[in-house]
């Protein structure tokens, strides 16, 4: 419990200079893509984990992802010893934000992702390359996910069906490293700043989507901000490489603003999928087309410091990155856990905040104006811990078992995974009955004094 203690102390205090309207936000560290609501696991079999509490079945396949906006994602885990969240929300992200970023294999599992299951669909053709018989597609999905285990979680797993083990030890041992797939929609960088009455920019747009839609912000009729080109031409669509410019009248009042791009496409496979609540982190397997978006931000003043923040995590420094750059004429100086920040003028610095795994975070970074930008999330970078606990049964609708919560009927458990804490449950659960029957003891005594 205290290595989940939220840090809501820590408060970054700008030098604050006039006045101005506050903005605060708070952002979690997505930088753009596909948000999705994890289902449950779908196509499925199982194997042994062999750890050193003993060997463990558990279920091994497919997760179904729906889409925020429309959409289906399939996900296999790259988190064994983590317990999934019923209906945990998620967001697309860098490797570098989550265990894969300091994993020498992360390339194979793509690899894997890749020459397997969904993305091969012809089993007959995928048996006969593994060496295996029939491949149901249980038991290609059970051997594509323990395959993807032994390389994400450098776990000892075996499939328990006999083709599937076959199809697993044949995608270990022909994987090869690959490059980490880009963003399926990301905006770079996700914050500007600068003077009111020049563009500021330019923001550029990454993406494997053929176009997307670009929305102005949302008090533009009032504000008069428009987003355009570098030539000053409004802009309602874009595609990758596009660069756009928040153009910002010269008589606006010191303040911020937000754009939004929106695309329909297909994610990437061996995009990263990561969650704030806890829940293992998955790895894209196969996607419909399906709704991806990403927004950058604007600040401006007409003089002093005019800070840009953004933030995202490291996991290699075990750290979140706060980005803050200051297009101003004076210096941006904050304070960050007791140690103070300064940015000069024309420049950009990275400060690195160092947290513990499974830590919550919550800075608040404030400045002139009344600027103010919020983030907040949790650092989930290792796969650790031991599987501790007996999977359930396979089950007609299987269910990721949620944490701290009611799991679903005939599920005690992550659907690929254990959690640590059911031992401490079990425990207490032994020692509630062991008093009761005291208690019953002491009773039945005194009922035989008193009728003497």
């Amino acid at each position: 419990m205290a290595a989940a203690a939220t840090v809501s102390g820590i408060v970054a205090a700008g030098v604050l200079s006039g006045a101005g309207t506050a903005v605060a936000e708070g952002r979690p560290q997505a930088q753009g893509g596909a948000t999705a609501t994890i289902n449950g696991l779908k196509t499925y079999g199982e194997a042994v984990v062999h750890d050193a509490g003993g060997d463990q079945r558990v279920e091994a396949g497919l997760f179904e992802m729906s889409v925020d906006g429309g959409g289906t994602l399939q996900t296999y885990c790259v988190d064994l010893r983590t317990p999934t969240q019923r209906d945990a929300p998620y967001q697309e992200t860098s490797w570098s934000s989550t265990s894969l970023g300091t994993n020498k294999n992360a390339g194979k599992v793509r690899w894997i992702l890749q020459h397997s299951y969904p993305q091969v669909n012809d089993l007959v053709a995928l048996a006969r390359k593994a060496g295996a018989g029939n491949l149901t597609e249980q038991d290609a999905a059970a051997g594509t996910q323990v395959a993807i285990w032994r390389y994400s979680d450098g776990a000892k797993v075996d499939a328990v069906d006999p083709q599937a083990e076959k199809l697993a030890d044949y995608l270990e041992r022909s994987a090869r490293g690959l490059a980490e797939p880009q963003a399926s929609l990301t905006l770079d960088p996700p914050a500007v700043s600068g003077r009111p009455g020049a563009p500021l920019g330019p923001v550029t747009v990454h993406t494997d989507a053929t176009g997307v839609a670009v929305s102005p912000p949302a008090d533009a009729a009032i504000s008069g901000v428009r987003i355009t080109d570098k030539t000053g031409k409004a802009i309602t669509t874009a595609k990758n490489g596009t660069r756009l410019y928040f153009d910002v009248p010269r008589s606006a009042a010191n303040g911020t603003a937000q754009l939004t791009v929106q695309a329909s496409t297909t994610v990437p496979v061996g995009r990263a999928f990561a969650s704030d609540s806890r829940s293992q982190t998955q790895i894209l397997a196969g996607s419909s087309e399906s709704t991806v978006s990403a927004t950058a931000s604007a600040t401006w003043a007409a003089e002093g410091a005019i800070p840009a923040v953004s933030a995202h995590k490291n996991c290699a420094r075990s750290a979140v990155d706060i980005v803050t750059s200051n297009n101003g004429d004076k210096p941006f100086t904050f304070e960050l856990m007791g140690a103070e920040h300064t940015i000069p003028a024309g420049t950009t610095r990275t400060v690195s905040v160092p947290l513990q795994e499974d830590q919550a975070y919550d800075f608040t970074i404030t400045g002139p104006n009344g600027f103010s930008h919020r983030f907040t999330g949790v650092l989930d970078c290792k796969t650790q811990g031991a599987i501790t606990t007996r999977q359930a049964k396979a089950h007609n609708d299987p269910r990721p078992a949620t944490v701290g919560g009611t799991a679903a009927p005939d599920t005690n458990l992550a659907a690929t995974g254990g959690s640590a804490i059911t031992p401490l449950i079990a425990g207490a659960a032994i020692g509630l009955v062991v008093i009761g029957g005291a208690v019953l003891v002491v009773l039945r005594k005194r009922e035989q004094t008193d009728g003497s």
